[in-house]
């Protein structure tokens, strides 16, 4: 904690100086505030949500889902963030990340290529190249995150070089990545991990993603590669009503040099709908099938195929604070979840939300 003051207190001057007039700025601080209550059905003793879930995911009690304060520097050229986080998003997300790590939610520094188009080297702790959900619940068109998003990396660390078009309708990114949703690598593990993007806005009604991770996230004496695809499209339908699609699709190797595969997929569908100037309502349908527990271990053996349902009211009485009430339930084809002390196969729970961004 003592180094995080001390940083804070050298960049305090500058701070000061771009909140005084951000617009002209070459240093911008920012932050955000993610305060949550969940109470779940099956009453969880230990008062922790099922164990795919890493977001809004203490049971009963008031609590800090994600908190951080950002410096982020931006001339002729030349960038770099810095977010340090605390919350429980920070503490169940980053668990195997080493000390002060699990604190960092962004730390990255780039230079343009090009003194005429957009073509970046970035390098360093990003925000996932994966999936429509970040972990900034205010961002997202849900309060709580998806199946998919809770089991995809929520952030990576690497190299990565991107390239936008002129016209802006284009993205194309290509990195170099210490593992799937890792820091640092996992012990015995020198195999390089690669990852892809294309973004393709046609019209500002429509956004067409398509992201690729590739590697091995085992010791290299136990390598199992897995392929990964992620796709999604956001359509602003009508200036009240817009759907996102999503699909995911992973495959692993059984063991190291198996020709066989384990795989695994996840279908979403979001709608959102605005009420009023300052309500909003949303829709969630999903189904994650992981047959061989690649990636959910939430009772080993049984498998995972699971659909989720929710539906969420949102109010903004500014632009940049939203409170949320969310209802979701989880049906799975097997007994994989607890109420009380009995197996059952549904599971329900409410979410309320205060998110603030500063």
């Amino acid at each position: 904690m003592k180094i995080y003051i001390s940083l804070f207190l050298i960049l305090l001057p500058a701070l000061l100086y771009a909140s005084g007039d951000s617009t002209k700025s070459r240093l911008i601080f920012s932050g955000y505030l993610d305060i949550y209550y969940a109470y779940d059905f099956g009453n969880p003793a230990n008062h922790l949500r099922p164990s795919f879930t890493y977001n809004h995911n203490r049971h009963n009690e008031v609590n800090l889902n994600l908190g951080y304060a950002k410096a982020a520097y931006n001339d002729k050229g030349v960038r770099a963030n810095l977010a340090l986080m605390a919350g429980t998003y920070a503490q169940y997300n980053l668990a195997s990340e080493q000390g002060l790590l699990k604190n960092i939610f962004e730390a990255n520094a780039g230079i343009n290529l090009s003194k005429k188009r957009q073509f970046w080297l970035d390098a360093g702790i990003f925000s996932s190249h994966i999936g429509f959900e970040s972990a900034i619940s205010k961002d997202c068109w849900t309060l709580t995150r998806s199946i998919a998003a809770e089991n995809s990396p929520y952030y990576e660390s690497g190299v990565k070089l991107s390239y936008t078009t002129l016209n802006g309708k284009w993205l194309f990114s290509g990195m170099e990545l210490n593992g799937w949703q890792r820091i640092r690598r996992v012990t015995g593990n020198n195999t390089p991990a690669f990852g892809t993007q294309v973004v393709f806005k046609p019209s500002p009604k429509i956004t067409l993603n398509s992201s690729t991770f590739i590697g091995n996230d085992k010791p290299d004496n136990k390598m199992r590669m897995r392929y990964f695809h992620n796709y999604y499209g956001i359509f602003q339908i009508t200036p009240r009503w817009g759907v996102i699609t999503g699909f995911d699709i992973g495959a692993e190797q059984v063991k190291k040099g198996s020709a066989q595969y384990n795989i695994w997929y996840t279908p979403t569908l979001i709608s959102r709908y605005k009420l009023a100037e300052k309500f909003m309502i949303a829709a969630r349908s999903e189904y994650y099938y992981d047959p061989h527990n690649v990636i959910i271990i939430i009772s080993k053996g049984k498998g995972f195929q699971t659909f989720g349902y929710s539906a969420n009211l949102d109010y903004s009485p500014m632009e940049n604070i939203v409170l949320r009430l969310e209802g979701k339930v989880y049906s799975s084809k097997t007994e994989i979840f607890k109420k009380g002390n009995s197996s059952v196969s549904q599971n329900y729970c409410i979410t309320s939300s205060i998110a603030v961004k500063f």
